[in-house]
Formats: C-alpha cells, sequence, structure tokens
C-alpha cells in the first residue's frame, strides 16, 4: 500500500513537533509544520534547519513551513504537538477548520490542569466527530530526527486508524507499536516526566545509582497504579509508552525533566529555572501539580509525585521530602 497520497499536517514547532514532521517526510508523506513562532519559521526557510528547538537536522525543502493554522488543516491526518498546556485553545480553533473525518493524533503529554482531563479527553470534547489517537513513547526528538532507530506506541481505537497512520508516518527507522489503550499510553507519557524530575533530584543530590534505581521501579508502580485507576491496562504500562519512555527520560541528563531535576537537587529554585529554561521546562512541571491532583481524586498512592509536587509547589526542602520517603513503613513490593 502506498502511502506517497497522504498528507500530515503537524501543528507544534517545537522540537518534537518539527521532529515529527521530518519523519513523516521520510515516510514519504506530504508533511506540513505550522507555528507560531516566527523565529521557527525564518530559521526552516533560510537554513532549512530548526535552530530554535531542533538545532543541526536538516529539513527537507519539501517540508512546508507556515503560520496559518488552515493551511496545516488540509490533510489527511492531523498529529497536534503543543504544549498540554495550550491543546485545548488549539482544539477549538481547529474544531471550525477540520473535516469530521480526519483524526487527529496527539504527541502532547499531561494532564490538564484545572480539568485533570487527559490530552485525548480534552480533544473529544471538542471534536466529538473526530478519531482521536495518541502516539507516545521512548523518543528523543533529535535522535528520531536525524534517523537514528527507535519505536513508538500509537494508540487508537482500530486498526484501520492505525494502519493509516502507520503508512503516514512509520518506517524502518521509526517503529509504531499498537494498542487500544489509549488511556493507559497517555498516563505513562504524562507520569514518567515527574519521575523523572525525581531521579534528576537525587542525581543532583548525589544519593548515587541505586536510588535512580529505585526510584524509576518504584515510580513505575506509581504510574500502573494511577493508570489502572484511571481505567488503563497494566500491560500497557509494560510496554513502550510506560517502561520504554520511563527509562529513556529518567536515564539520561539528555531529557529536559530529569535535567530539570538535577538543578534543582543541586539547590537551584524552580522559579529561577523555568525563567531560563521557559517552555522546554514546563511539562513535567505542570504534569506534578495536576498528576498530583488526579492522583488525590482517584485516591491512588503516589508518594514520590507527591513529594516532587511538594518540593516544586509547596516549597518543602528537599532534603526532607527525602527523609520523608525513606522513612515510609516497609510494604509489600506488589503494593
Amino acid at each position: 500500500m502506498s502511502n506517497n497520497h497522504y498528507r500530515v499536517g503537524v501543528l507544534g514547532g517545537g522540537s518534537w513537533g518539527t521532529a515529527l514532521s521530518v519523519i513523516a517526510n521520510r515516510a514519504g508523506s506530504h508533511s506540513t509544520l505550522a507555528t507560531r513562532n516566527t523565529n521557527v519559521i525564518q530559521s526552516i526557510n533560510e537554513r532549512r534547519t530548526n535552530e530554535v528547538y531542533l538545532p543541526g537536522v536538516f529539513i527537507d525543502p519539501a517540508i512546508v513551513v507556515t503560520d496559518k493554522l488552515p493551511d496545516a488543516c488540509r490533510s489527511d491526518v492531523i498529529i497536534v504537538a503543543v504544549p498540554s498546556h495550550v491543546l485545548r485553545s488549539v482544539c477549538i480553533v481547529m474544531s471550525d477548520l477540520l473535516s469530521t473525518d480526519v483524526p487527529v493524533i496527539i504527541a502532547s503529554k499531561g494532564v490538564e490542569r484545572g480539568s485533570l482531563m487527559l490530552m485525548s479527553e480534552v480533544a473529544s470534547a471538542i471534536l466529538p466527530h473526530n478519531p482521536i489517537g495518541v502516539i507516545s513513547g521512548p523518543n528523543f526528538a533529535d535522535e528520531a530526527a536525524r534517523g537514528q532507530p527507535c519505536a513508538t506506541t500509537i494508540a487508537c481505537s482500530n486498526k484501520a486508524l492505525w494502519d493509516m497512520i502507520t503508512y503516514a508516518i512509520g518506517g524502518k527507522l521509526f517503529r509504531p507499536y499498537m494498542t487500544t489503550d489509549i488511556i493507559g499510553t497517555q498516563i505513562g507519557g504524562a507520569v514518567k516526566n515527574v519521575i523523572a524530575i525525581a531521579c534528576g533530584i537525587a542525581i543532583g543530590k548525589n544519593l548515587g545509582e541505586n536510588a535512580r534505581a529505585a526510584l524509576v521501579t518504584r515510580g513505575f508502580a506509581e504510574m500502573a497504579r494511577l493508570a489502572q485507576a484511571k481505567g488503563g491496562r497494566y500491560e500497557t504500562l509494560m510496554g513502550l509508552s510506560g517502561l520504554g519512555d520511563l527509562i529513556l527520560t529518567a536515564g539520561s541528563p539528555k531529557s529536559r525533566n530529569m535535567s530539570f531535576g538535577m538543578s534543582i537537587g543541586q539547590g537551584k529554585l524552580k522559579d529561577d529555572l523555568m525563567a531560563m529554561r521557559g517552555r522546554t521546562a514546563t511539562e513535567g512541571v505542570i504534569a506534578a501539580e495536576s498528576i498530583n491532583k488526579l492522583a488525590r481524586k482517584l485516591d491512588v498512592s503516589m508518594p514520590i509525585c507527591e513529594g516532587v509536587y511538594r518540593i516544586l509547589y509547596e516549597n518543602a526542602p528537599v532534603d526532607q521530602v527525602i527523609e520523608e520517603l525513606l522513612e515510609r513503613p516497609f510494604a509489600s513490593e506488589t503494593i
């Protein structure tokens, strides 16, 4: 089956959105990247690289970059890769532009502040007639864009939709795997950012690799508990969008969330880091707040995520939170 006829519109000119437009182009699709960032547009048009968010990666001249959302919405499939806190407003604008048969694939990770809705729930509420899917997995944008091999999860309700997305963006070097568990896939993608901050804090405090391994493993248990309470499946969390993404994000200083945590562990202040890093630091920080509230709402025990929340939002001393975690009662590993 040829995919040369697919038009893929990617919304969001950050590192992941830019990478996905490159990946779609590599798969043979006609790729349009929409962004409001004039610096990104200028950089791509003049130098064929996104020096703002994805420096050093060549962007094929066949990839159209535009600030006009309607141009990107005239596509066979839309991939939304904007920060989680602007997803709702983007979907509202799209609702006047999209045909109802156009699938919308969410590449944003997180839980919406206030409503505590997953990204797919936000999109479905505003675009009730469009097929909604999710793409999530252990993918550093620069490696995927450069053509280094990687795998990802595409979560959607049926195989026909998965086939379409796979033909539009999949290839030998970017390998999609299917699940119908849209909820579990998203919980994995959101919680791993918070656990990565925790791991970064541990490394920043020189607590050692044993501590990081313990945080990854117990953090995974928290992720799985929340996913199941929300209606996701445990086996989904054992896959690319859960364990895979957690291993990547909580195991490398290349991860923005882990490096953010390392700075916190070294005594830097959240507000100073946010001012310095801008939007690239916000996903895990926003997730720490919304996931903590969702866990309380669903009565799920998530002590590591709660500790990160208290450090970031209640100015709890890092040493105090670590001490409290270490003083928790001994318990069965399956709890």
